[in-house]
């Protein structure tokens, strides 16, 4: 391990529990540096996290509780999307709904797909918590497409609308 302080490197040999002292020079070539960069700033991390929020804010949400009175209540004026992964998707499902992964709207060929498969009839979008079936709402929304998020996905289902659907 090794620290600097003025000019010196000052290292740390763990095995005989020593310290060693060199003395550096600054490379007159090279810009001086004098304080860190804001990292995060740096890799764009702030302004990501913003658009992921403002886009989560702008996007409806319905319950699972809502969502299970839509569905006893015989409505056929919606098509329900699941957006989890297709191994996901085998352990469990929300009755009716119909599988477009995330990937594929990433892609551009599930945007396709919801569009053939909504012929009128509103988007409800659900994944194992919200924030996939939210980005995935995001995506949609920009290709013209708006729909509500269930929120707390197919896990807030089992906990609160039907035990018996297995958690993973």
């Amino acid at each position: 391990q090794g620290t600097t302080l003025s000019g010196r490197l000052l290292l740390y040999n763990a095995l005989d529990m020593t310290f060693r002292q060199l003395k550096l020079r600054p490379n007159p070539v090279r810009p001086v540096i004098e304080k860190l960069i804001d990292y995060e700033q740096f890799c764009g991390i702030p302004q990501a996290k913003a658009q992921e929020a403002s886009q989560q804010t702008q996007i409806p949400e319905m319950t699972v509780t809502q969502l299970k009175e839509l569905i006893d209540s015989g409505a056929k004026d919606f098509v329900l999307l699941d957006v989890r992964n297709p191994n996901e998707y085998q352990i469990c499902q929300i009755p009716g709904s119909v599988l477009v992964p995330l990937p594929d709207i990433e892609h551009g060929a599930g945007v396709a797909k919801v569009k053939e498969l909504l012929n009128g009839h509103r988007l409800i979008a659900h994944c194992k918590m919200g924030g996939r079936s939210a980005k995935a709402l995001g995506i949609l929304k920009e290709a013209g497409i708006e729909g509500i998020n269930v929120k707390g996905g197919i896990t807030a289902w089992s906990e609160e609308v039907d035990p018996s659907v297995p958690q993973y």
